[in-house]
């Protein structure tokens, strides 16, 4: 959520940055402008009736004291009306930072000056490449095609048991899973990251603070009896292990890693981009969350960006890294890069990975500060994640792009973690 000061301040920029996200924001920005004037003038008139009830209830005791009980039940009197002025004040001065707060959530992260505009995904900045380019053959079979002929995932049975988007792995490719998982883990904590095992479901305050809630409230399964969310990524609950926290300068760099289990309705997917692997319901993801002081932020930002293609390089994938236009950035992102591995049997490239720096707008919902050495003031930290990595897409290229004579050859890295180097 962007801060007030943002806004009062800064009040032109902000409008032409939220424009790069095709956000016009002119409108509700004069609405939180308005109530924020009459919010201040609120509490000024606050200030002034409680001085004056304090002067007057001063001058009652000495009133009293001086034997003068009828000027000083007068001055009791007009505590009362003074009392009353205060409730009344109260009550708008809280409905004004109701309002102010409803119009607040709705304005989406500004966008880092640099990030460039655009509609769509079209419009993305193309970042570089890597790994060895797979050409597509006509004897290439699409995962799905693999998983029947080696018996590796089994998509009616997991209709059968839940719904379409919840597939049971089998057999080895059960194994790859847990090998990815174990993979991505390890590699996560010896780059520094803190390992943590969190709840897969949240409240609504976890889901406000990393900007779920209110904006993407249909995309999560409800648990309605309990009002609890399962969590479409660890973020969300990793990020609010720090709500209402306030931090010292020492504690930084903050990061932490987690293995979890992902679910996400994703309402409206349909066709042949969703087949398979593609678009699941329930997924399993090892995430990176990390904590920054402002002014190394974008240092963090490209130091996970380069984690990440460590990993995609170690799998021996082909890949690419795509920075996000405005008109395709989250709502909460300030910039975020896509990571996306060619799948040489659909021959498409396929996102496996977003990594973002969403600045201190997380932050600000979380009430997440840190204090600067030596300062009494405290200020609004700043957030970043990224997936390293979400398995389906990840399984998908591998099984597709590593067919052979043999059957399906695993990745150098991962044949410890398997015990096994094909799949036949």
């Amino acid at each position: 959520m962007l801060t007030i000061n943002q806004i009062r301040e800064n009040k032109d920029e902000v409008i032409r940055l939220l424009k790069i996200k095709n956000f016009d924001a002119s409108s509700i920005i004069e609405q939180i402008l308005q109530i924020d004037l009459e919010r201040r003038n609120l509490r000024q008139s606050l200030d002034n009736l409680q001085a004056e009830m304090n002067k007057t209830s001063e001058m009652i005791g000495k009133l009293f004291k001086e034997g003068k009980a009828s000027e000083a039940n007068l001055a009791k009197e007009k505590t009362g009306q003074i009392k009353e002025e205060i409730r009344l004040k109260n009550e708008a001065f809280s409905k004004a930072e109701s309002d102010q707060h409803a119009l607040l959530v709705l304005l989406p992260n500004t966008p880092n000056p640099s990030i460039v505009p655009g509609k769509s995904a079209a419009d993305n900045e193309h970042i570089r490449e890597g790994g060895k380019m797979i050409t597509p053959n006509p004897s290439m079979i699409p995962h799905w095609d693999l998983a029947k002929k080696y018996d590796l995932i089994d998509f009616e049975l997991g209709n059968k048991l839940t719904g379409s988007g919840f597939p049971v792995y089998k057999g080895k490719c059960a194994v790859l899973q847990r090998a990815l998982i174990s993979f991505f883990l390890d590699e996560a904590t010896e780059a520094g990251y803190n390992e943590v095992m969190v709840p897969l479901m949240v409240n609504e305050d976890s889901g406000f603070g990393t900007g779920q809630l209110p904006d993407k409230e249909g995309q999560m399964y409800h648990a309605t009896a309990d009002n609890l969310y399962l969590i479409p990524t660890a973020e969300v609950p990793v990020t609010n292990m720090y709500r209402d926290v306030i931090l010292n300068e020492s504690d930084f760099p903050v990061r932490n890693t987690a293995y979890t289990p992902c679910f996400r309705r994703e309402a409206g997917s349909y066709g042949k981009d969703v087949r398979g692997l593609n678009r699941l319901h329930q997924f399993d993801k090892v995430e990176i969350v990390r904590i920054e002081k402002p002014e190394n932020s974008y240092q963090a930002l490209e130091e996970m960006v380069s984690y990440v293609e460590s990993l995609v390089q170690k799998l021996e994938l082909p890949y690419r890294i795509i920075r996000l236009c405005g008109g395709d950035m989250s709502f909460t992102s300030a910039m975020t890069y896509d990571f996306e591995v060619f799948s040489a049997a659909q021959d498409k490239w396929l996102e496996v990975s977003s990594v973002s720096n969403f600045e201190s707008y997380q932050a600000n919902r979380l009430m997440l500060r840190y204090k600067p050495t030596g300062e009494k003031k405290t200020r609004l930290a700043h957030t970043l994640n990224g997936s390293a990595l979400a398995l389906p897409r990840i399984v998908a290229a591998i099984l597709e792009n590593n067919q052979t004579e043999n059957g399906i050859k695993i990745p150098e890295c991962l044949v410890k973690y398997t015990k096994f180097d094909f799949i036949n």
